[in-house]
């Protein structure tokens, strides 16, 4: 079989079981490709369970930028789980390679003319090499790294020195890992002809860039942007925002001398509990949020509307997953709009921040605290699953020590003895939808702490008199155009020669769609873009709508969940705006993209003609 023949573009797949320590090995590619300057797109694909189950981990290696998912075909298979292998094998593009552990013969239904087959007997040489079972276990993946090391050309100092990264602390581990990776690379240098067709080789391109999941982004975002109070309960796959932010200010915000910390993180008894842990906390002028996934918004719900209408600050980080109820919790989708966007009962609208890669998960963190104090009103950072644990090639993150936070209409004990009216927690006097707030205690007598989550006048007085609460509803509004102007702008390409149709995109569908628009050009297709970045959608975004005949909304979810909101909130015309989805759990890929894309135009071809 002639071997497909590639240099710094192209994918592998690492098929392994659950639990058996494979997810670091692998990473060790990946960050081999990366600190010899190619970009590179990890995804790891893990089940819900502990061990066990079948565990893929996908790395996009791409000189071009390429990092969204190509499609669902793979060039190079490591093939170590047997419950998965037939799948597998068939995932192998033709003239790829399948790697795999021929201690044991491979059955005749496993072989195929057209793929590569490349044999490592690792099970003989762990059995060989390492008496205690958990060892073999382990130093099985890293042997089959250090092979990958000479097959695909991959600097085997840089290797090494991962390793030693690695296990910094830990010296006496640094040497049998090191070991097993020269067993690997030993024997495919002595028996494969190295490297093979698809290789790797040094450039330049990751030069001034960092690999850093979203997760570690947001929580660094949150340090730095003045938040203190952590109200939390464990759900994936959001809790390592928190467990980076502990680590984080640990160290950060920890007093050399005395040990006293500067923060506080809470684990609450349930998701509700935290919620109303973090508006507590805002209430009283701290900066605080919590971190959690669909299931987590579906109870916070009521505590997100008492923000709301009750107008208190307070940040939530919603990484989302698959759904409906529990779901798929380690599989990645864009579940949560509608659920967020419309979170509570009533005439409720919340702000969205959607981060497409990890220097933006960082500056909308930090910023969502300074647009939380100054609309008071709940912040909601939209990531998920894919953004959020799989670590992203990203611009370095970047702080300007000179910044001060912006805590929005926050009166003073001056500010409150110098008024000769009466404070009133909701009047609108700048007509920006916007009342003053104080914090509890900043003086004795003038109202400082009044708010409320019922019916109320601009006094924060309770009332159920209905021009009082249509008067209150109706600021709200005004308080929503404000937010408009506020929110990060999205961010539109447009083509020269102006074109009709326009893709919208969002979040972690950025790569994918770009590559796919590429693709769709080359075919002759011209297309205007969008990337949202927030909600409420600006006057940019209305323009965009109502400058194009066709517009493809391409997004995570099965009901097309930001086109209904596109409809709902700018009165679009839904036969312009043409659904293009991927919902398996799965991040979309370009094929995905562009095939749907495709089908639609030929559609309207054989209409025409």
């Amino acid at each position: 079989m002639k071997p497909l023949k590639t240099t710094n573009e192209f994918v592998i797949r690492f098929a392994n079981v659950n639990g058996t320590g494979s997810w670091s090995a692998n990473l060790l590619f990946a960050r081999t490709a990366f600190r010899m300057g190619i970009p590179v797109s990890p995804k790891n694909i893990f089940p819900s369970n502990i061990q066990g189950l079948p565990t893929w981990y996908e790395i996009r290696v791409s000189e071009k930028g390429y990092l969204g998912q190509r499609s669902n075909d793979v060039d190079i298979m490591v093939a170590m789980n047997p419950q998965s292998m037939a799948a597998d094998t068939k995932t192998v593009v033709s003239g790829g390679y399948l790697i795999y552990d021929n201690t044991k013969r491979l059955g005749s239904h496993l072989k195929r003319d057209d793929i590569n087959y490349i044999g490592l007997p690792l099970t003989e040489m762990c059995l060989r090499e390492y008496e205690d079972p958990k060892l073999r276990l382990l130093f099985k993946n890293i042997i089959y790294i250090g092979a990958l090391a000479a097959l695909t050309d991959l600097d085997f100092e840089v290797l090494k020195n991962l390793i030693s990264d690695q296990f910094k602390g830990k010296e006496r581990l640094i040497k049998p890992n090191i070991g097993a990776l020269e067993l690997g690379y030993n024997y495919a240098k002595e028996h494969f002809d190295c490297p093979l067709g698809i290789r790797v080789k040094a450039t330049n391109k990751t030069d001034n860039k960092i690999l850093i999941d979203g997760n570690s982004a947001l929580a660094l975002g949150a340090l730095y942007g003045g938040a203190s109070v952590v109200g939390w309960y464990p759900i994936t796959p959001s809790t390592s925002v928190v467990d980076s932010f502990k680590k984080y200010a640990a160290r950060l915000r920890t007093c050399e001398t005395t040990g006293e910390k500067n923060y506080a993180v809470l684990q609450a008894e349930d998701e509700l509990a935290a919620m109303g842990m973090v508006l507590g906390a805002s209430w009283m002028g701290a900066r605080a949020f919590t971190a959690t996934s669909g299931p987590g918004v579906s109870l916070m719900s009521e505590f997100l509307g008492l923000s709301y209408f009750a107008e208190i600050p307070a940040v939530l980080f919603d990484i989302q997953r698959s759904g409906p109820s529990t779901g798929m919790p380690t599989r990645t989708q864009q579940s949560d709009i509608i659920s967020c966007a419309y979170a509570s009962h009533g005439d409720t609208k919340h702000v969205l921040l959607i981060p497409s890669r990890p220097k933006e998960c960082f500056d909308m963190s930090a910023d969502a605290f300074d647009l939380s104090d100054q609309l008071q009103t709940a912040i909601i950072v939209m990531s998920d699953l894919d953004l959020g644990m799989n670590d992203n090639v990203s611009e370095p993150l970047e702080w300007d020590d000179k910044r001060e936070y912006k805590r929005g209409k926050v009166l003073s004990e001056d500010d409150l003895e110098k008024m000769t009216e009466r404070f009133g927690r909701y009047l609108d006097k700048d007509g920006d939808g916007i009342g003053t707030r104080t914090l509890p205690g900043t003086h004795p007598s003038k109202g400082s702490f009044f708010t409320r989550g019922s019916s109320h006048n601009a006094y924060a007085a309770y009332t159920e008199n209905s021009d009082d609460y249509v008067e209150c509803m109706k600021r709200l509004e005004r308080k929503w155009e404000t937010a408009k102007t506020l929110v990060p702008k999205p961010e539109i390409k447009r083509k020269e020669d102006g074109a009709t149709s326009g893709v919208i995109y969002y979040g972690t569908s950025d790569y994918a769609t770009q590559e796919a628009l590429d693709l769709l050009e080359q075919e002759g297709h011209s297309f205007d873009a969008m990337r949202l970045r927030a909600f409420p959608f600006n006057k940019d975004v209305e323009e965009f709508l109502a400058a194009h005949e066709t517009l493809y909304v391409i997004e995570q979810n099965r009901d097309a969940q930001m086109r209904t909101l596109l409809m709902k909130e700018c009165e679009t015309d839904p036969a312009k705006l043409v659904p293009v989805l991927g919902y398996s759990g799965r991040p979309i890929t370009a094929q995905e993209i562009r095939e749907q894309i495709e089908d639609h135009l030929n559609i309207k071809k054989k209409k025409a003609a």
